[in-house]
C-alpha cells in the first residue's frame, strides 16, 4: 500500500479541499456567465422592448426561456459526462443534487419555451396554439428533431421522479437516463436554423458553437474515451466469487497494472460483467478492500436481479469499469483522526477505507450497524490487531425511522449515543455510508454533536 507520510496527509487534504472549493466556485461562475451572456444579447436585440405587446411579449419571453434552457441542457450534459475535476470537487451525492436541480429547471424552461413561442406565433390566441405547433413541427427546419428530442427528455424526467424510480431497477433507470444525451442532441440543432439569437451576432455564434463543442468533447473524452483506455490498460477479469452470507457476495477481480488504482480506497466504480445476461446494464458498486497489485474486490447485497446474478459469475469472465467516482476517499480527509460509520452493506467502502487510509493506533474507529450478522468481522478484527483500529458493533433493528441507532439504546437520544462511543467526534473526519433515512438521521446527530459539514463525508445508496 502506497501512502503519504501520516502527518502530511491531512495537510495535503486541506490543499485539495481549497482546490476543490475553487473548482466549485469556477463552475458556478461559468454557469452564471453562460446564462447572463445570452440574456444580455436578448436585451440588446430588443427583448425587453418586445414585452410591451401581447403577441411580441409571448414570443420574446419564449425566446429568453429557450436560451436559458439551452444553456442549462448543455450544463446538464456536462454534469452527466463524469468529468473527473467535477467528480472530485463535488462528490457524487452533491453532484447528483446539482444535476437534479439543473435538469428539472432546464426541462421546465424548455416546456415554457415551446408553449410561449407557439402561443406568440398564434397571434396570442390560445385555442390556435395546437394547430400552430403542428404547423411549426412540419414546416420549420429541425423541428421534427426537436420534437423527438423533447419526447426523449420527457421520458428521462418522468423516470427520474422519486415515485417512478422506486418502481425501476437501478440498471433500467440508468439505461433510460442515457436517453438524455439523445434528447439534448436532437432538441438543440433547430436553433441553428430558426434561432434569431444564435445567428445575428458573431459573438453569439462563437459562444454557442464553443459551448456545444466543449459539451461534445466532455462526453467523448470522459464518458467514452477514458473508460475505453482504462479497460484496455487493465484487462479486468473475475478471479473468484465468494459467498459472504445468505444475501451477500464478494467478487474478486484481477487485471494488469492495478497499482495505478491504489489511491482509490472507498470509491466506487460503474461495473459491467460480460459473463452475465444483460451485461450492458451498469451497476454502481464500491470497493470493499483497498485496491492494489493483488486485485480489486466488491461486496454486494443480492437484492435485485442484477446483483443476485453476480453469484453465478465464472472465473475468467471479462469485467468493464467506469470510474472511480465519489468523495468517500482520502481526498476528502482534513483531520488525523477518523470515524467510519456504516449500516449493512454500506460497510463495504468503509472497510476499504479502514485498510487504505493512513492512521496511527487509536486514531480510527468503526461504528457498524447491522441487524443480525456483522459484515467483515474477521477482517476488522485483523485490522484491530495489526493497525489499532477500534471497532464498535451495534446490532439490532433501528428503533424508529428517524433514528440511526438500534433498539438497545432506548434511554439515550441519537446524539448521546454518538458522543458516548466517539466523544471527540467533532475533531474527526466522519465517513458515512448507508441507506437514505438512516444516513440522514446520523448526519443530523453528527451536526448536533458539532461536526462541521466539511468533515462529514457521506455516500448514500438507494437501490
Amino acid at each position: 500500500m502506497t501512502t503519504l507520510p501520516l502527518r502530511t496527509a491531512p495537510r495535503r487534504a486541506n490543499v485539495r479541499a481549497r482546490v476543490d472549493g475553487g473548482v466549485r466556485l469556477a463552475a458556478g461562475a461559468l454557469l452564471w456567465l453562460g446564462l447572463l451572456l445570452p440574456t444580455y444579447w436578448w436585451v440588446a436585440d430588443g427583448g425587453l422592448r418586445d414585452l410591451g405587446g401581447w403577441e411580441s411579449g409571448l414570443t420574446s419571453i419564449g425566446r429568453v426561456t429557450g436560451l436559458a434552457a439551452s444553456v442549462l441542457l448543455l450544463a446538464q450534459v456536462i454534469l452527466m459526462a463524469r468529468v473527473p475535476v467535477l467528480e472530485r470537487a463535488y462528490g457524487q451525492d452533491r453532484l447528483a443534487r446539482v444535476h437534479r436541480i439543473v435538469g428539472l429547471t432546464s426541462f421546465n424552461l424548455m416546456v415554457a419555451h415551446v408553449v410561449l413561442i407557439t402561443w406568440g406565433y398564434s397571434a396570442g390566441r390560445l385555442l390556435s396554439t395546437p394547430a400552430m405547433l403542428w404547423s411549426l413541427t412540419w414546416t420549420y427546419p429541425g423541428m421534427l428533431l426537436a420534437v423527438a428530442g423533447t419526447l426523449a427528455l420527457v421520458m428521462v424526467v418522468v423516470t427520474s421522479l422519486r415515485a417512478a424510480r422506486r418502481r425501476l431497477r437501478y440498471e433500467s433507470w440508468h439505461l433510460l437516463h442515457l436517453y438524455a444525451y439523445l434528447g439534448v442532441g436532437l432538441a438543440l440543432p433547430h436553433q441553428l436554423w430558426t434561432g434569431q439569437q444564435f445567428l445575428d451576432r458573431p459573438g453569439a455564434t462563437v459562444f454557442w458553437w464553443t459551448a456545444w463543442a466543449v459539451t461534445a468533447a466532455a462526453v467523448l473524452v470522459f464518458r467514452l474515451g477514458l473508460p475505453l483506455v482504462h479497460n484496455w490498460r487493465h484487462g479486468l477479469r473475475v478471479a473468484s466469487v465468494v459467498r459472504e452470507g445468505p444475501s451477500l457476495v464478494s467478487v474478486h477481480i484481477t487485471g494488469r497494472g492495478l497499482h495505478r488504482l491504489s489511491g482509490h480506497a472507498g470509491r466506487f466504480f460503474i461495473w459491467r460483467f460480460l459473463g452475465l445476461p444483460g451485461w450492458t446494464r451498469a451497476h454502481p458498486y464500491s470497493l470493499s478492500a483497498a485496491p492494489g497489485p493483488h486485485g480489486l474486490r466488491i461486496t454486494v447485497q443480492t437484492v435485485g436481479d442484477g446483483s443476485a446474478a453476480l453469484a453465478t459469475l465464472r472465473p475468467g469472465s471479462r469485467v468493464l469499469i467506469e470510474g472511480p467516482y465519489g468523495r468517500l476517499s482520502d481526498r476528502a480527509r482534513t483531520r488525523h483522526r477518523i470515524a467510519l460509520i456504516g449500516a449493512g452493506v454500506g460497510l463495504a467502502p468503509l472497510r476499504s477505507l479502514a485498510e487504505g487510509l493512513d492512521y496511527r493506533a487509536g486514531e480510527a474507529i468503526v461504528l457498524e450497524r447491522f441487524r443480525e450478522t456483522p459484515l467483515f468481522a474477521g477482517e476488522f478484527d485483523d485490522l484491530t490487531r495489526t493497525r489499532g483500529l477500534q471497532v464498535v458493533r451495534m446490532p439490532g433493528r433501528r428503533r424508529s425511522a428517524d433514528s440511526w441507532v438500534g433498539t438497545g439504546y432506548a434511554s439515550y437520544d441519537d446524539v448521546q449515543v454518538l458522543l458516548g462511543w466517539i466523544p471527540d467526534v467533532a475533531d474527526r473526519d466522519v465517513y458515512v455510508c448507508g441507506p437514505p433515512g438512516w444516513a440522514d438521521s446520523l448526519c443530523r446527530a453528527a451536526r448536533d454533536a458539532g461536526v462541521p459539514d466539511d468533515q462529514l463525508h457521506v455516500e448514500i445508496f438507494e437501490w
